[in-house]
């Protein structure tokens, strides 16, 4: 079994390129912050060299930039090159199979499955509703975490 399931930002603007075959390809990093805090007090994260390949490198590109919150699932994927020192050089990548949009932007979130070949976004609505009292509840956008 090789399942990764990622939360985290993007670290530079996604560059969208594309091979000789003509298929779409994005490598770029996501920092996922760790879940403990270090001896100072301060949450640590990890930086992590992520792949996507057609459909889901166009989605990429499109729809997230740097700073952006995002979910992740796909494998990891292990290879080596050997540089121009001649030196052999090691890579782990997380391959993404499927995108998911963590945070609001302009009231809209969904989730973006790169194994469909049309995808949609689901509009959520923006009422402030309680759904198990049904009670209205009084929230400033601005005040919310996402």
């Amino acid at each position: 079994m090789n399942t990764v399931n990622l939360i985290g930002n993007l670290t530079r603007d996604p560059e969208l390129r594309y091979s000789q075959s003509g298929t779409a390809v994005v490598s770029c990093n996501i920092a996922v912050q760790r879940r403990f805090k270090n001896q100072n007090g301060d949450y640590e994260s990890d930086f992590i060299n992520i792949k996507a390949f057609s459909k889901t490198a166009e989605l990429l590109a499109e729809h997230f930039r740097k700073g952006s919150k995002l979910g992740i699932t796909g494998n990891i994927q292990t290879g080596s090159y050997e540089n121009q020192q001649g030196q052999k050089v090691y890579t782990t990548d997380v391959v993404v199979e499927n995108l998911t949009f963590v945070e609001r932007k302009n009231n809209d979130s969904g989730n973006l499955n790169s194994n469909q070949s049309d995808y949609s976004q689901n509009k959520q609505s923006a009422s402030k509703s309680n759904s198990f009292s049904g009670s209205s509840i009084d929230i400033d956008d601005d005040s919310l975490p996402f």
